[in-house]
This record gives structure tokens, C-alpha cells and sequence, in this order.
């Protein structure tokens, strides 16, 4: 039975480097969301502290957004989070997908 069970850790380490706890994440509810709470909502999913589908529960957000964000993160790090900034890191991936 056990073997069933995921266990999650206890806490993972945040864009910052900084340890992250459940408490420590972004309140619910969060509407205002900055580069450092998505980089810390993606580090979550990614340590296994929350799954995809408890963190769009709990913070209100579809699949295709938050994907979104981890693509970001992934591609170009926190600076592709900034929403002011999207449009040049979008274009700068695209550039180097053909070279």
C-alpha cells in the first residue's frame, strides 16, 4: 500500500536558492503575481512540493498558464517570467530554434 503513496518533501530550494515550504509559498488566492512568486510557485512543482493540479487549485490558474510560466523559466530563466518582457524572449527562442 505504501508503495502507492507519493511522498513529498518537506521543503525544496527556491529560484533565490532560499529553502520553500508550503508556508512559505505565495498565499491563495495570490492575484498579483511578480517574477518571484511564479519562479517560486514553478520551483515548488519542480522539487515535487506541490503537483501541477494542486497548484492550479490553489492558486486559480489553468494548465496552459502555468506551463506557460515553466516554459519561461526553462527557455530564458526568471528575467522570461517579467510579463513587460514576453514578447523579445519569445522571439529570441524563436531565433535560436533556426540557427
Amino acid at each position: 500500500m505504501l508503495e502507492n503513496q507519493k511522498i513529498k518533501p518537506a521543503q525544496v530550494i527556491g529560484p533565490l536558492g532560499e529553502p520553500l515550504t508550503l508556508d512559505s509559498l505565495p498565499p491563495v488566492g495570490t492575484t498579483r503575481w511578480v517574477v518571484r512568486r511564479k519562479a517560486e510557485v514553478v520551483a515548488a512543482v519542480d522539487g515535487g512540493l506541490l503537483s501541477y493540479e494542486e497548484v492550479c487549485d490553489r492558486y486559480g490558474l489553468s494548465m496552459e498558464e502555468f506551463a506557460g510560466w515553466k516554459r519561461a523559466v526553462e527557455r530564458s530563466g526568471m528575467p522570461g517570467l517579467r510579463v513587460t518582457r514576453i514578447q523579445h524572449y519569445k522571439s529570441l527562442y524563436e531565433r535560436q530554434q533556426r540557427y
